[in-house]
This record gives structure tokens, sequence and C-alpha cells, in this order.
């Protein structure tokens, strides 16, 4: 069992609370209700109640509800399609070249694997929604934890110390929320815990998003703890380093500015934190990485728990639809022999990534092919195409995850060997402060590791290409994919096309309008100061 600063029995009562100061859930325009309606001041008597209250605005990226995985505190939304890593998953990876969902009737995943997304699909509704339901939570926290607050409680000197790196936690947590609004839909309701209870939100574009996730993250970082300072599932500096590093890199999308060598600062900020990388590749994905030696390479991930968090998030829908129809492999996986009953497949553009004999032992190479037919001509169809078993509920040492379907496998939002990748390709796009040596050092050290005899490789051979590529091999399943397709300018158009890309059994060119996702309608209806994304 996990016990560390872990979304436990405490915080899902606390969850409880906070989901209970929150009104307009269906219409997603969240924001708290009186602040005393439940977290009334018998609740703050004892003052271990503001790191439970802080546990509740975590517990938000893992749960949707508290009756239950199957439970949602969003209306008119499922658990399928409000959990954060799950919509976040699909979005990001389900939209683009390296993943198939075969079972289209589950709501909202045929139009996003195919590209023909509107305003009313609910799992864009899902991420629109869960993101504000987080910046609710980190404003009601913040709320609770004022100098006049904390005054009127008599709250120790000792715990205010504390109290000064949960606040720059949920401020965090709140700018990370605001990151992948800029990122999936431009724009984004905006409110802090200075403006007024229940007041219609005013609006952000992208670029002051941008301005605020930057200025936020800077102010910030001195009260956050170092890196690899914290109990596993606490945010430190590193993580505020990591999410700017990730909008420098992506600058000329969000703002049409370049900002490479500031991408490069704070991945050398990352570098020099301490993190390594975990010995075996597959660590990262198993069901003790909060143990083993990813613990030492993820920098923040999404906490998964098969007793006290159980969830329909990422890994465990990953593990469990990843077993394949036709291979029932199940057991060696952590989950029932049958799984999902091959829910999951791989698309032909990343199995081909792979191809090459000089792939055939990378450890990063879980794709299962035997039997197999690359081609999908058929969604519908579990037995077409390959599988992966890139993640699993089986532990490093040989046991299991103690539920057979709610996995204890976390995920690895954020993790070191995407900070190489980004120091390379922001040096090869112009930035300042990296070299060569280093950048064929960094790569060179991803192949090592997954024993890949092609290790030796100099900075002639580390090309743009190469690195979306390796990109690919690396973090493919991890959330990445649609944002670096976006930023190679090949998401949208003809230039690079994929099986089923824009509803076509080979692709076809999609607008340019959605490298942006549409604002929800529900949420349009909430808010009037939102206006819809062009082309939509």
């Amino acid at each position: 069992m996990k016990r560390i600063f872990k979304i436990d029995k405490i915080s899902t009562f606390l969850l409880v609370l906070v989901i209970a100061l929150s009104s307009c859930t269906s219409d997603l325009d969240i924001t708290p209700q009186d602040d005393q309606d439940l977290l009334g001041e018998d609740f703050f008597a004892n003052e271990t109640a503001y790191k439970e209250l802080l546990a509740g605005v975590y517990a938000n990226l893992s749960l949707t509800g508290v009756d239950g995985p199957g439970s949602s505190n969003i209306d008119g939304l499922d658990a399928g399609t409000s959990q954060f890593g799950r919509v976040l998953l699909y979005l990001q990876t389900l939209s683009a070249d390296q993943m198939i969902w075969s079972y289209e009737n589950d709501p909202g995943t045929r139009e996003i694997q195919r590209n023909i997304w509107n305003a009313d699909d609910p799992i864009i509704l899902g991420m629109f929604g869960r993101s504000h339901v987080t910046i609710a939570f980190a404003n009601n926290f913040l709320r609770e934890t004022t100098d006049a607050k904390l005054d009127e409680r008599n709250v120790s000197a000792a715990t205010r110390t504390e109290i000064t790196a949960y606040r720059a936690e949920a401020r965090l947590l709140r700018a990370m929320s605001y990151y992948y609004m800029m990122d999936l839909f431009g724009q984004a309701n905006f409110l802090t815990e200075d403006d007024a209870i229940n007041q219609q939100s005013i609006v952000y574009d992208r670029a002051q998003l941008f301005d605020f996730i930057e200025q936020e993250l800077t102010a910030i970082e001195a009260d956050l703890a170092d890196p690899m300072a914290v109990e596993h599932g606490r945010a430190s500096k590193g993580v505020a380093w990591m999410i700017l590093a990730k909008i420098y890199l992506n600058a000329e999308v969000y703002i049409g500015q370049d900002k490479y060598t500031e991408c490069i600062d704070y991945c050398n900020k990352i570098i020099g934190g301490g993190y390594t990388l975990a010995s075996n590749y597959l660590h990262n994905f198993m069901a003790d990485n909060n143990t083993n030696s990813a613990a030492n390479e993820i920098i923040f991930p999404l906490i998964s728990d098969g007793t006290f968090t159980q969830n329909f998030g990422p890994t465990t829908v990953m593990i469990n639809g990843s077993v394949g129809s036709i291979e029932a492999n199940g057991a060696p996986l952590g989950v029932s022999a049958g799984g999902w009953g091959g829910a999951l497949r791989v698309r032909k553009q990343l199995a081909l990534l792979f191809e090459p004999s000089i792939f055939n032992n990378d450890t990063r190479n879980t794709i299962i092919s035997t039997g197999r037919d690359i081609e999908i001509t058929d969604i519908s169809d579990r037995d077409q195409g390959y599988i992966l078993e890139k993640y699993s509920n089986a532990t490093s040492t040989g046991s299991f995850g103690v539920d057979q379907t709610f996995v204890d496998t976390d995920f690895p939002l954020f993790r070191l060997a995407d900070v190489y990748l980004m120091y390379a390709e922001a040096h090869l796009r112009g930035g300042a402060g990296a070299n060569d040596a280093d950048v064929a050092a960094y790569i060179n050290s991803l192949r090592s590791r997954a024993n890949n005899p092609q290790n030796n490789l100099t900075i002639s051979d580390i090309t743009l290409d190469f690195i979306l590529d390796e990109r690919s091999r690396e973090l493919h399943w991890e959330a990445h994919r649609r944002q670096d397709l976006v930023r190679y300018g090949l998401f949208t158009g003809g230039a690079y096309n994929w099986v089923w890309k824009g509803n076509g059994t080979n692709g076809i060119a999609l607008p340019s309008n959605l490298n942006l996702y549409p604002i929800p309608s529900a949420s349009l209806a909430s808010n009037p100061n939102l206006t819809q994304n062009s082309g939509y």
C-alpha cells in the first residue's frame, strides 16, 4: 500500500467538502459558494486541516467524484468523460497518430480519434470543466489561507511556514490548469482568489494566459520545495520549471515568439535538480513507479491507487485496454486475463517507427505484432492492428497491484526523458545555452537506457525530424503527441497523414482551425465573455 502524500480517505472526505462549495456544475462556470457553508471554523480547529484541504485540490487530478470510481461531480458528464488524466490522454494522444479506441459507442471517442469533433463533444466539455474545477478549488484554498484568516484562527508560526509552501502549490496547480487551457483551447474563464465569490469570470486569451502562467510560476518558485524534496505526488520547483520549459518550447504556437533560449534555461534547471533516468525504461509505467528507480525520473505523477483512488483514469484505461482480443494477455499486466477485450490498439504510424531492426530489442518497443495485421481498416474489429504492453499493473519486484481493474500505476505526466528531448529540440531550433555535446549525450543516454545499439549518435545524426520521431518512441501514450505535431506544423494540413486522420482510412488533410479545440457549447452558454474559436 502506498503511504505517501496520497489522495486517501481523508482527502477524499475533503473533496466532498470542496465539491460542495462549487456551484454551477451543470454549466461548468465553476465558482465557490459561500466559503463558510461547510468549511466552517470547526473544520480548521485542527491545523492539519490545511494540508488536508490542499490534498483536496490535488484530488481533482485523479478523482471524479466521491461515490466510487463511476461517480462524477460535474453534472451531465460521467467518470469516463471527466477524469482529468483520461480526457487529457484522449485530446493529446487519441486525436493523433498513436492510438485507436475500439468502442466508438463510448461518448465522444469516435469524434476525437477521427478528428470530426464539435462543440458538443463530452470529452472536450470534460477537459474544459475539469480544469476549471481545479482552478476553483485552488482559489478556494487560497481564500482560506489569507493572513487575515490565519490571524483570526491563531494559526501557529510553524503551520504558517508550511502554509506558505501549500499556497505556492495551489497556485502551481492553478497555473498548470491554465497551461492546458491555453494549449488545448486558446482561452479560459479567468478568476483568482482576489475575485468576488460568484463573480462572472472574465476571459483570458492565449497571450494573457501565457503571461499569467509565466509570472505566476516565477513568483512562487522560492516558496516551492526543491526538486526531490517532496512527498511523492506533490509539486516542487521541478514541476514549475517543467511547465515553464513547456510554454517556452511552444511559445511560437502560443504567442508567435521564439522562446527557445528560455526553454533551455529551464531544462538546465531541471537537469541540475537531481533527477536521474530510471534504470529500466518500463519502471516508469509499473505499479511501483512511486518507489522503484522511476521515482527519480518522474517529475510529477497523476496518482493512481487500487485501494484509495479507484478511478477510470489514464493508466487504468491503458492497462485494461491494452489487453489484446486475441492474446488475452492481461494476467502478466496485473489485470484480468481478458482485460477490456482489445479496447486499445496501435495506429500504423507508431508501429512503423519501431519497424527497422535497430529497434527490435529496444525496451521502448513493447508492440505485439505476432498473428496481427498492422492495418486497421475497421476500427470495430479488435483483432486488427498491433497492441501495446507499455503500461502494467505489475511491479518491478514481480508482484502486482492490489486490484485487478483499478491499477496502482501512477501516470507520469512529466518526466526527465522529456526534458532531454526538449533541450535537444530547443537547441536545434536556435536557442542559446545548450551545446552539441550535451544534446548528443542526452539522446544517447535514452538510447542506452533502452538497450538500443544505435547509442553513439553525433549531432549530425540528430535533426528536428529525428527528435519528433524519437519523442514518439520515448513518450508515446503519455499525452504529448498532439502538442508535438501542432508545434511541428503537422497536426493539421496534409503534409503528414495517419490512418483515420480526418475520418479517412489512410488519412486526409485537416483544416487549420483544428489546432485548437472548440469552446464547449455549455460553457459558451454560461459565460457570455467566452467566444467560439474560429472555424467552429
